[in-house]
């Protein structure tokens, strides 16, 4: 995960991952395999307690199951959490670890050779994953279970618009569980950071339009707003390695939607009135390459910027002498300048709202919704151990798991907000981070966000917070002010990041992206530069778009959104 992203994202609204990677596994999908109990047989009336009450089970019950050791978790046996949760539902966990690196090749080979235990806790299972294991009878479908004994979850889901669909796969069962993680700047990671002090300085107003945005960058490249005399200042910057750093999609989006937010995303999709249709072959896309194309050619934006790493970013934008970055396209300013006092050049930078192009379009790229899901219950478990399962499943969706699971036990990790300790949101807080007196790598007394779990905006913005978004150790309240400059401009044509692609047609899919998403972006590069002619070139380039098979593409992705 990107630089930031992994402290405050489990969920970015994540892009889908369409590739079939696992091999067919060997149980027969038509009946659980041999070993297998079929989880037919009665559950007995006093194995447990009423749903809500605890513990779960009235005797102790052992369940194995798999998950990543995590680097900073120290002993999963003996950690505090596992043993709170153990002594709370009286279900005792036989773990199956695997290095946290490792995970996908273990998840892997295991569900491939049937060798799986009878819950998966944390197996970052891809929405092809979820389809194809419960086609073959490897995964049970939750729905029964969920709706019987999962309360918490099931509010959930009454409450998050997309949660629900974005785990039912196209038979209309679910496989998995999620973990939930809101990040307000996730869904609107496509950014434009301008510097204030430069507009300042040369007395200029904040862009609103396409052409007002041209103009600050000539300013700013003619001006001299860093003051060393020279005309070193690169107007506008980015890197395709940067999450959402792409140097054209922000500015895109004021002619048509362009939905990149890292090199390996972008469907270039629009869907108008449930109609599916590719972008980047429409007239507005030419207009809007047009554009980037004046900007390149008049030096506004830097050639670097579609070669350049991250590590490049943050060399340009701590170099030792003037500042000479007037813009950047990122989802996290911090990427170019470390956020603390000892780079207080990270200050001089703010969001521009999202332009208004030559058509009166105006929006934000918004990315809501979850990508992988965590949780799975396999053919392996009995009756018993499976409601035993999902019911410790539903406890970990409750607030009381989440603070527990997430900052470890009360007066150590967290306390609860004094009189006047105010959260994200400027109102009174409900929890406060003790910070540690040592600084520690590794730590036994929390799960650190592993399994299914539930972090709403209501919860995250719930912490006490400095109310100074430009103060050290305020970074997420500032990603969180800033992003709110995005929301009254949410886009409305985003293809949805969360849906399911039938299994029979993710294979196709996924070839069929790559190979059109390498032909967009390698075009798009040609174009703004200048390599291609657009007018001259343009009908050969969407002529292109026949031979990868586009017809089929926009079907498959049409079909995904009309189940």
């Amino acid at each position: 995960m990107k630089k930031w992203k992994k402290s405050y994202t489990g969920t970015l609204g994540a892009a889908l991952c369409f590739s079939l990677v696992l091999s067919a596994c060997s149980t027969d999908s038509s009946k659980p395999a041999e070993n297998t109990p079929s989880g037919s047989a009665p559950v007995a009336s006093d194995v447990f307690s009423p749903v809500g009450q605890f513990p779960i089970v009235t005797k102790p019950m052992t369940i194995k199951m798999f998950a990543p050791q995590l680097a900073v978790l120290e002993n999963m046996e003996t950690n505090s959490f596992t043993k709170y949760l153990q002594d709370k539902t009286n279900i005792q966990i036989k773990w199956d670890l695997v290095p946290d690196k490792a995970l996908n090749d273990r998840k892997q080979l295991m569900l491939a050779s049937g060798d799986y235990p009878e819950v998966i806790l944390q197996g970052s299972l891809t929405k092809e994953e979820q389809m194809k294991y419960g086609k073959q009878g490897v995964f049970i479908p939750l729905n029964d279970l969920i709706d019987k004994y999962m309360p918490n979850f099931k509010k959930a889901m009454a409450e998050l618009p997309y949660l629900k669909s974005s785990i039912t796969t196209p038979d209309g069962n679910i496989y998995a569980l999620p973990q939930v993680n809101e990040c307000y700047h996730c869904n609107y990671a496509q950014k434009m950071w301008i510097n204030q002090s430069w507009l300042d300085k040369l007395g200029l107003k904040m862009p609103t339009t396409t052409d007002e945005f041209y103009e600050v960058l000539k300013a700013f490249k003619e001006r001299d707003p860093n003051g060393n005399g020279k005309k070193d200042e690169i107007p506008l910057t980015g890197s395709d390695d940067m999450w959402a750093g792409n140097v054209a999609s922000f500015l895109m989006n004021a002619f048509i939607v362009d939905d990149q937010v890292d090199k390996d995303s972008g469907t270039f999709l629009q869907l108008k009135d449930g109609k599916v249709a590719l972008a980047a072959n429409k007239a507005e896309w030419k207009q809007g390459l047009l554009y980037l194309n004046k900007l390149y050619k008049e030096g506004l934006i830097d050639p670097a910027s579609f070669t350049q790493n991250s590590d490049a970013i943050q060399q340009l934008g701590n170099r030792q002498d003037a500042n000479v970055m007037g813009s950047i396209t990122t989802a996290l300013i911090s990427y170019a300048h470390s956020p603390d006092e000892k780079h207080p050049r990270h200050k001089e930078y703010v969001t521009v709202p999202p332009l208004k192009g030559p058509n009166g379009v105006q929006q934000a790229g918004y990315f809501a919704g979850v990508g992988n899901s965590q949780m799975a219950i396999t053919n392996k478990a009995t009756k018993e151990q499976q409601i035993a399962a999902i019911r410790m499943a539903d406890y970990l969706y409750t607030e009381e798991a989440i603070v527990l699971e997430e900052r470890g036990l009360e007066g150590k990790g967290w306390r609860k907000a004094k009189d006047g300790e105010l959260d994200m949101n400027g109102k009174q807080a409900k929890y406060a981070i003790i910070p540690d007196v040592e600084t520690k790598t590794t730590y036994n007394d929390r799960w650190d966000q592993l399994g299914p779990s539930l972090r709403t905006y209501q919860y995250r913005d719930s912490w006490a917070a400095l109310q100074n978004p430009l103060a050290e150790g305020a970074y997420e309240v500032r990603l969180k002010r800033e992003s709110a400059k995005y929301e009254p401009f949410q886009s409305k044509q985003n293809y949805p990041s969360n849906v399911f692609i039938a299994l029979e047609d993710a294979q196709v899919a996924a070839q069929l992206k790559t190979s059109i998403r390498d032909y967009v972006k390698s075009n798009m590069a040609q174009f703004i530069t200048g390599s291609k002619d657009i007018e001259k070139e343009w009908d050969s380039y969407v002529k292109g778009f026949d031979g990868l098979q586009l017809g089929k593409y926009i079907e498959i992705y049409q079909k995904a959104v009309a189940k």
